[in-house]
């Protein structure tokens, strides 16, 4: 999808499901890790992750652009527009969007063993095994 045609896309999700037009940018943000979306207070810009169209498909991230549309139009109608406001919880489950992004990748799983006992261990870093030793038996850790 194209930046043209994630506009359109947006344009048209806020007019269906809010009834109001959109009439800021709306861009893809590589940077985006962890999120699937982004609203701008200075701008009233919206990002949006490109991973997510990719991982979960066009229905969870039409969703996504339906959370960020309920930030972007309750924040120039001057109600509250933050995640722990009530008036946001209302129009996020009225225009059914999404509450928090769907995880996008899953996290790396280094697995180390005790030469000894045989001890598994699993870490999301690495970590030096020479350094370290099985809190069971006290024998030399490798990895996996």
């Amino acid at each position: 999808m194209t930046e043209e045609e994630l506009q359109s896309f947006v344009e048209k999700i806020s007019f269906e499901s809010f009834q109001r037009p959109f009439f800021h940018k709306a861009k893809w943000n590589n940077r985006l890790k962890t999120t699937g979306g982004r609203y701008d207070l200075k701008t009233h810009d919206l990002d949006f992750n490109p991973k997510v169209l990719e991982v979960h498909g066009e229905e969870i991230f039409s969703k996504i652009i339906k959370h960020e549309l309920c930030h972007y139009h309750l924040h120039l109608q001057g109600q509250g527009f933050q995640h722990k406001d009530s008036t946001f919880k209302q129009l996020l489950k009225q225009v059914g969007g999404l509450r928090f992004t769907p995880p996008i990748e899953e996290k790396k799983r280094l697995t180390y063993q005790c030469k000894k006992c045989g001890q598994l261990f699993f870490r999301q870093r690495k970590m030096n095994t020479k350094k370290y030793a099985c809190g069971k038996c006290g024998g030399g850790i490798v990895k996996m």
